[in-house]
C-alpha cells in the first residue's frame, strides 16, 4: 500500500513550500491527501501564480475541501502515516494547539496527534510574541514537531527554489517514511591555521 500523507496549506507566506512538498511526495509514490485553506488560496495566487491550484489538483491524489469535516481524513480510523502543514499560519497553529477542530485542516491535524502519528508544522511568522511562543509550546507538548521554515544557508543555495526544495525535503524526512531526502551538512573544514594551533596545544 502506498503511504498516505496529508499535506495542509494554510494562509501564511511560503505557499511554494506546500506545493513543492506535494510534488516530492507524489514523486516518491505517496498517496497525498491535500487540504488548502481559503486564505492559502489567495497566498498561492500571490506567491506562486494562477496555475498553483491547478498544479496542486493535478499532483495530489485527493483534494479535500477545507469545510468537508466529514472527509475520511477527519477520522482516526482512516489509516495515515502523518501530516505536514506547509506553511502553518499562527491562526492554524493556535487552533491545533487548542484542539479547535473547526475546519478539516485543523481536524486532520488533531487526528494525527490523538492517534500518535507524526505532525510537522512549518510555523511561519517573525518576529514572535509571547502568544506565538506559548501556542508553539502547547503544540510541541501535544506531540507536534514545530519546524519553522529556516533556510539552510550553510549549503550555499543558489536560488529561492533550492531553499524551498531543501525545506520541503527536511519536512518530509521528519515523517521517517523514506530514505533521507534533504541535503545533509557535509561537515566543516578546518579554518586556516587550525592544524598548526592544534599541534601547538598538544606540545
Amino acid at each position: 500500500m502506498k503511504p498516505r500523507v496529508i499535506v495542509g496549506i494554510s494562509g501564511a507566506s511560503g505557499a511554494a513550500i506546500g506545493v513543492r512538498t506535494v510534488e516530492i511526495l507524489e514523486s516518491l509514490g505517496a498517496e497525498t491527501h491535500l487540504v488548502v485553506s481559503r486564505a492559502a488560496e489567495r497566498t498561492l495566487l500571490e506567491e506562486v501564480g494562477p496555475e498553483a491550484l491547478s498544479k496542486l489538483r493535478a499532483g495530489a491524489a485527493h483534494l479535500h475541501g477545507v469545510d468537508d469535516i466529514g472527509a475520511n481524513i477527519a477520522s482516526g480510523s482512516f489509516p495515515m502515516r502523518g501530516m505536514i502543514v506547509a506553511p502553518c499560519s499562527m491562526r492554524t497553529l493556535a487552533a491545533i494547539a487548542h484542539c479547535l477542530a473547526d475546519n478539516l485542516l485543523v481536524r486532520a491535524a488533531d487526528v494525527q496527534l490523538k492517534e500518535r502519528r507524526p505532525l510537522v508544522l512549518l510555523a511561519r511568522e517573525t518576529p514572535l510574541h509571547l502568544g506565538h511562543l506559548r501556542v508553539m509550546t502547547m503544540a510541541a507538548e501535544a506531540g507536534a514537531i514545530v519546524m519553522p521554515p529556516v533556510p539552510a544557508f550553510y549549503l550555499n543555495p543558489a536560488s529561492a527554489a533550492e531553499i524551498v526544495d531543501q525545506i520541503a525535503r527536511r519536512a518530509i524526512d521528519l515523517l521517517r517514511l523514506f530514505e533521507p531526502l534533504a541535503r545533509p551538512w557535509p561537515g566543516a573544514s578546518q579554518p586556516p591555521g587550525a592544524e598548526e594551533a592544534t599541534a601547538i596545544s598538544r606540545s
